[in-house]
């Protein structure tokens, strides 16, 4: 029955108010909340469960574990006491999840939501898990009181379960309790109640008057309720008129009470014990009175459901939408990115182009300067070294054969006309040595003696022909120099070749050099003995002279 837990709800209900009282004067940081206890203290549970629900959602988005737990225990108890007894065990058990079990102050809920799921279990006659329920909440418990409503609560669900022993003797110890006259006469009422169910002979109608007297005298309703109904059973085995009585003093009483769940009980007994002809009576009312009592808690069960319902769904829309958000924000940045991407590309990619079109011109322009030093360089080995070379022989010959000389110049004029092409100017028509020692005796003079040694065709035997035009023009260049520069009257040149090498050595007695640096002349008599993969040392003091050796692969 409600007595059995309307105690510990009380003093839930007073530590609630006093809370809330003091939340009020500091400051009201949830008014859903504080609407929540105004509609429980009008007695609108409706309505209270409906902002008990909205401030759940409030305490959550605050982060406050606590309020968000104590929302849930007032849920929970509401569902309980409308009858929703599955819904109140979910309830609570949802709200131990946010509670902080090494918090102290935070016990006395604790202890309440044991307690309630106790509660919810015994009205599903589920008694055994009842049982655990309530010594869980008695190891929360912080006073006396609420320990003796709980221990009454245990011993009545042993009682429920036919374990009468340790039903008692969980009694006799409450009765050595110093308690209040209410405590007591609960206490000894059930107690004397459950020996009789334990031994059917036993005498317990003055034990059950006792507590009945003090009920009477304290105007403890609920008390007297629970007097009628053990009474009632008591004596209807016996005494079925007694039985009788007590049964319609219990069904005033719970009209009283307003209690539907001891109205129907008090209807059971009262058929059982009627005459037949009011028995029809006392059915009927009873049968209205009990669909009455399920309609309505199948409409508070439906309506708690679908406020939980409500919630979880605009929470779970809410998420929902704010996941579509996220998303579509996602793939906002992702659009901008690629766009940002596309962008940079296009930027990027037309300065390269611009780098690559300005690569491309520099590289023309080297291109072209290329080509100018090549001409230059052609001009230079090719025309000038000839002009310079007919010019020193028309200068050293007393008499030159005008055939000869208009031979000599038609040559250069073809090698003037080809300048273009990559041939070398290399007579063909004569062997190398014979074309290299007239260009080497072309400037000789009266002034300038010129000696060869160790030439011969067999040195220049299986040697390509751009080797051996590089070799000419380096000569040539070496000459040519020696004649503009050197005022030298000696020149010697040496032709060795060994170990697949032939080397050559240039000497003369002329000027020499204080320092060496080389003019286009010499410059380019580096860059061809690279050419051909030789090696070329200039070696030359003031008035000294000059002395080249370079050398270069047969293969």
């Amino acid at each position: 029955m409600k007595y059995y837990y309307f105690t510990l709800f009380s003093i839930l209900f007073f530590l609630s108010c006093s809370e809330q009282k003091a939340t009020k004067e500091k400051k009201t940081i949830n008014p859903d909340y504080d609407k929540a206890f105004e509609f429980r203290e009008k007695k609108v549970p409706d309505s209270s469960f409906i902002y008990f629900n909205k401030a759940k959602d409030v305490f959550l988005k605050q982060k406050d574990s606590l309020g968000v737990a104590k929302c849930l225990v007032n849920m929970a108890i509401t569902s309980i006491d409308k009858g929703d007894y599955f819904g109140g065990q979910e309830i609570s058990t949802e709200a131990l999840t946010y509670f902080n079990k090494d918090k102290k102050e935070q016990f006395v809920y604790l202890e309440s939501t044991f307690h309630e799921l106790g509660v919810a279990s015994s009205n599903l006659k589920n008694y055994s898990q009842a049982i655990i329920f309530y010594n869980q909440s008695i190891t929360y418990a912080q006073d006396s009181i609420s320990v003796l409503v709980t221990k009454n609560s245990i011993a009545n669900a042993y009682g429920k379960i036919g374990a009468y022993q340790k039903a008692l003797a969980l009694f006799s110890s409450i009765l050595k309790k110093k308690m209040s006259d209410e405590n007591f006469a609960r206490t000894l009422s059930n107690y004397a109640f459950n020996k009789w169910k334990q031994n059917p002979h036993y005498n317990a109608k003055p034990e059950l008057l006792a507590a009945l007297h003090i009920r009477l005298r304290d105007h403890d309703l609920w008390g007297q309720n629970a007097s009628f109904a053990h009474l009632a059973d008591y004596h209807t085995l016996s005494q079925p008129d007694t039985a009788l009585f007590y049964a319609h003093k219990m069904y005033e009483g719970a009209k009283k009470l307003k209690s539907p769940d001891d109205q129907l009980q008090a209807l059971l007994k009262i058929i059982k014990l009627s005459p037949v002809k009011e028995t029809k009576q006392y059915f009927n009312i009873y049968k209205n009175l009990d669909d009455s009592l399920q309609t309505a808690r199948n409409a508070a069960k439906n309506q708690f459901a679908l406020i939980r319902y409500e919630t979880e769904k605009s929470k779970a829309d809410f998420l929902k939408a704010k996941a579509e958000n996220i998303q579509k924000q996602k793939d906002i940045l992702l659009r901008n990115i690629g766009i940002g991407t596309l962008a940079l590309c296009l930027i990027l990619g037309y300065f390269l182009y611009q780098r690559r079109q300005k690569n491309l011109r520099q590289e023309k322009e080297i291109e072209v300067k290329k080509t100018e030093l090549k001409y230059v360089k052609k001009i230079h080995d090719r025309v000038a070294n000839r002009v310079y070379q007919v010019m020193s022989e028309v200068e050293n010959t007393a008499e030159i054969d005008k055939n000869d000389l208009a031979d000599k110049l038609d040559v250069i004029y073809k090698i003037s006309r080809d300048l273009s092409y990559d041939s070398k100017d290399i007579n063909n028509e004569e062997s190398f040595s014979i074309e290299l020692s007239k260009m080497l005796y072309a400037y000789a003079s009266a002034e300038t003696n010129i000696t060869l040694e160790g030439g011969g065709e067999k040195l220049w035997e299986a040697i390509n022909d751009d080797t051996k035009a590089e070799v000419f023009c380096i000569l040539q260049e070496l000459m040519t120099n020696m004649k503009k520069h050197s005022g030298a009257d000696t020149v010697t040149i040496n032709f060795k070749r060994e170990n697949d090498c032939i080397t050559i050595l240039y000497v003369d007695n002329g000027k020499g050099m204080e320092v060496l640096t080389p003019k286009n002349g010499l410059r380019n008599t580096e860059t061809r003995i690279e050419s051909i993969s030789g090696h070329i040392t200039f070696e030359t003091k003031p008035d000294e002279g000059l002395r080249v050796e370079f050398s270069f692969p047969t293969l």
